[in-house]
């Protein structure tokens, strides 16, 4: 398995410029309390890679609370034979901590 480990600043930098797209696997009821700006909800619970968002020229980045099922939901994109390979590694938890916009 590929597997791209970013760091909250490369997070904000794809997100400032556009270029990725962030799909958080956290379930719906975590997506509600509070999520990263522009991010799109994919719960891990019913993941089906085949529903993962394709925007052109942006790269997808699967995010969760803290880098897990985040991971675990890249292994499922990678065997279904999609080009993901990028994950939060501090997910969620990580960006609210260091004080970073949450939308609700």
């Amino acid at each position: 398995m590929i597997v791209h480990d970013l760091d909250i600043d490369a997070v904000k930098a794809g997100l400032a410029d556009g270029s990725i797209l962030i799909v958080d696997v956290r379930e719906p009821h975590e997506f509600a309390a509070g999520r990263i700006p522009g991010s799109v909800s994919r719960p891990l619970s019913q993941f089906d890679p085949a529903d993962l968002p394709n925007e052109p020229g942006k790269r997808v980045v699967l995010s969760c609370a803290a880098g897990v099922r985040s991971l675990r939901a890249l292994e499922f994109a990678q065997a279904a034979g999609l080009d993901i390979d990028s994950h939060y590694i501090g997910g969620f938890k990580d960006w609210a901590m260091r004080g970073e916009p949450v939308e609700r």
